[in-house]
């Protein structure tokens, strides 16, 4: 399956030697305790990223900084080479056609049927008609495994894992280069989450995506990832695949891959 065409906008070609996402040097506080100090983090352009990390450590803060929906105290955050502070409201809204976001519980607008809620960046970002809207909106739809029967439904009418998918389906809209994706599979019966992890996993070769992705799911890390951010110590201590922190010598690492959870999630990755 050759990659989708993307919509058109008024962006710059990237470049292809700027890692989508590069953060240096960052530091975030509540009050007097401070959650990430000095963290540093690249995603190369075309990776699936898996970041973990025990509870307290920041994984969701990160992600905000990530994506401007929270002002570091210290350091930078850049997105395709631009610093994400101080973006002009038309570079900001040129800066989110370019990523997309699917949130832990979907955030799915309960008023808006399938079709209206993914349908709707396409709305607020491009000038195309409604008849139009609801065709690229179908067609989101389709890739990610649903039917036309799912289209006027509404959230509250939905299983949790349709409401997974029709959260991804939102976030692939605008044909986006950088995918955030937290928690994608919690919540999920291990079926379910197998399903959509091969979702992810296909989606993101087919159309070429950069993912960064929040998960405390071994089986998603070893089935998915290319490799894997492990936040410890308020800061990255290590990046690498699975393979090689199973070999680390971080307490935390040992104990989360090495673990009985973690033995059994690499067993299952063998077969």
């Amino acid at each position: 399956m050759s990659a989708a065409p993307r919509i058109e906008d008024a962006a710059a070609a990237p470049d292809a030697d700027t890692p989508p996402v590069e953060v240096r040097g960052l530091v975030n506080r509540f009050g007097e305790r401070t959650i990430h100090e000095n963290l540093d983090l690249t995603v190369e352009r075309g990776e699936i990223l898996g970041v973990v990390g025990g509870s307290g450590s920041g994984k969701t803060v990160l992600l905000n900084s990530i994506l401007g929906l929270r002002q570091a105290d210290e350091g930078e955050v850049l997105l395709f080479g631009q610093d994400v502070r101080g973006l002009s409201e038309s570079e900001r809204a040129k800066l989110e056609r370019r990523t997309g976001v699917l949130f832990q519980q979907g955030a799915l607008f309960s008023s808006l049927t399938v079709l209206e809620n993914v349908g709707a960046p396409l709305l607020e970002h491009t000038g195309l008609t409604r008849d139009f809207v609801d065709e690229v909106a179908a067609m989101k739809i389709a890739m990610v495994g649903l039917g036309p029967e799912s289209h006027h439904l509404k959230p509250a009418e939905l299983s949790g894992g349709m409401r997974k998918r029709v959260g991804l389906a939102r976030a692939l809209a605008l044909d986006p280069e950088l995918l955030f994706l937290d928690e994608p599979t919690a919540g999920l019966d291990p079926i379910g989450a197998a399903a959509f992890d091969e979702l992810i996993r296909r989606l993101s070769e087919s159309l070429g995506l950069t993912l960064f992705m929040i998960t405390h799911d071994l089986d998603t890390l070893y089935a998915v990832c290319d490799k894997v951010a492990v936040l410890a110590d308020r800061r990255v201590v290590e990046k690498a695949t699975v393979q090689e922190l199973e070999a680390s010598d971080h307490p935390w690492i040992r104990e989360y891959f090495l673990g009985p959870r973690g033995r059994a999630a690499a067993a299952g990755a063998s077969r």
